[in-house]
């Protein structure tokens, strides 16, 4: 196997997640519908909060990687959703499996692209960089969804 090769498996396990700690599939899993707008002990997001942000930004991020034409949400406002609660469960399964698909996608892209080339529309960065930057805050979302589990009493490691 090649260093390159290597690399992009690497990658792979780390945006899947669950190597050093929960992936975001452990972290949703069994969530009770009725709690997904709580906001325990006066934190600042719910865990449907939590979970459309991480559908928002990683869409961007991956629509960014891809498409020259592509333009941003505005940040904050476009990042996060005002309402603290999905209105139905149905748009709770849509945003799980966004995130499931975009990710797959995003996936695709690093095997098939050469994750090293600057991205022309863009500021220096390239696909890789946009690799790490979507584990990186993947990750750090998934740690502050168990942690309100827990406080919320429904993680179950």
């Amino acid at each position: 196997m090649e260093n390159h090769d290597i690399l992009i498996a690497e990658l792979k396990k780390l945006l899947s997640g669950g190597n050093a700690h929960a992936n975001f599939e452990d972290a949703v899993a069994d969530m009770p519908f009725n709690l997904l707008g709580e906001k325990p002990n006066g934190l600042p997001y719910s865990i449907w909060q939590l979970v459309e942000h991480i559908r928002i930004a990683q869409w961007d991020m991956f629509q960014f990687s891809k498409d020259a034409t592509y333009k941003s949400p505005k940040w904050p406002d476009e990042y996060w959703p005002k309402e603290a609660a999905p209105k139905n469960e149905v748009e709770w399964t849509n945003c799980l499996a966004q995130i499931k698909q975009d990710l797959t996608d995003f996936i695709a892209l690093i095997e098939s692209d050469d994750i090293f080339t600057e991205i022309t529309h863009g500021e220096g960065q390239n696909i890789l960089r946009e690799a790490f930057q979507i584990a990186d805050h993947n990750a750090y979302h998934i740690a502050e969804i168990v942690v309100i589990r827990r406080l919320l009493k429904v993680w179950k490691p």
